[in-house]
């Protein structure tokens, strides 16, 4: 076994598409957006016999006083966790960090660490989560009938309801863009939650129109639908592998009684469906931290999904401490 550095778009978004649940955010194209909004990308992946057996997409991301960490979102992403691999690929990281002044490593594993971690040669601290550990998950083999049957009868009832009164849904693109935004700040003010700068979701639908795609609801309040129709409801979709993952959600404070966010989640899960995608991934449940939100997705059905969460891998414990010290002082103040 040996460590590379991967270069080829296509060997990297092969093995990632092929593991179940296939996480868009080890993709070679999350990669150059991550490159354009939050600083350098470093691909790694780990080959036996010629093949690649584990891989790691990191993102270098700043600290003050010249230091740095490494976060790999929904990874690194390997066939087994064995020791030799994890001590292989850890170490390379190690290496790197050395030279980078970057004091850890910030990791979401999707393979199970905890009952192997007696002999592994590093520090590790579970950490604040960075993507959700919980999400619903959608099977997209059952049938339309047995999706909606699985909903909550007051979403089927939204659902039809948002038909009748005229709502229409269609692809946007990045010329709706001013429109999105507008809608996402609405929704983050009255939901109370963080947004991203508006260049970061601008430069996402930026990406690949065949990875993430942006969905809009409109409605017209008169009866002829002419030129008064609004978007009322947006969603940020990404596609990639088996998994169609709903990454970012905004509606209107007007019309609100027309439903549209349940008519364009439905119409999102149908297209994922028709295209053959295996998965639909609600991206993130937390009844104490979004408590709307968390019941808008649960009441589409799917099945909850726990992972293991976020962990630091400690390069350098007194580096490490203050950044802890600080990070906690900024919490409370």
């Amino acid at each position: 076994m040996q460590v590379v550095k991967i270069t080829n778009k296509e060997q990297l978004n092969s093995f990632v598409r092929e593991q179940r649940h296939s996480q868009f955010l080890q993709s070679w194209e999350w990669g150059e957006f991550q490159k354009k909004v939050a600083g350098s990308v470093l691909r790694l992946g780990i080959q036996e016999n010629g093949q690649l057996i584990a891989v790691a997409t990191i993102i270098k991301k700043l600290l003050p006083m010249g230091k740095s960490y490494f976060y790999c979102p929904r990874g690194p992403i390997a066939r087994n966790w064995k020791l030799e691999i994890r001590n292989l690929l850890f170490g390379k990281i190690s290496e790197l960090a050395k030279k980078e002044k970057v004091i850890f490593l910030r990791f979401e594993p999707l393979l199970d660490i905890k009952s192997q971690i007696s002999n592994f040669k590093f520090q590790i601290s579970k950490t604040i989560d960075v993507q959700p550990s919980r999400t619903l998950i959608m099977d997209l083999s059952k049938s339309e009938e047995e999706l909606l049957q699985n909903m909550h009868q007051k979403t089927r009832y939204n659902i039809r309801l948002a038909e009748r009164k005229g709502a229409r849904v269609i692809e946007g693109n990045i010329g709706y863009f001013k429109n999105f935004w507008q809608l996402t700040s609405e929704t983050s003010q009255r939901d109370k939650f963080r947004l991203h700068s508006r260049n970061y979701y601008h430069k996402m639908l930026e990406i690949d129109k065949n990875f993430i795609k942006l969905f809009a609801a409109e409605y017209s309040a008169s009866a002829n639908s002419g030129q008064d129709k609004k978007m009322i409801a947006a969603n940020i979709i990404s596609f990639f592998g088996d998994t169609v993952t709903y990454l970012h959600g905004a509606s209107s404070n007007e019309y609100r009684n027309v439903m549209a966010p349940h008519l364009l989640q439905w119409y999102c899960i149908k297209l994922a469906k028709e295209r053959g995608y295996k998965y639909y991934d609600f991206s993130g449940i937390d009844e104490n931290k979004w408590p709307g939100l968390t019941r808008f997705k649960k009441s589409f059905g799917g099945e909850e999904v726990q992972g293991l969460g976020t962990f630091d891998l400690i390069f350098n414990k007194k580096w490490y401490s203050i950044y802890r010290f600080v990070r906690e002082l900024r919490r409370k103040f």
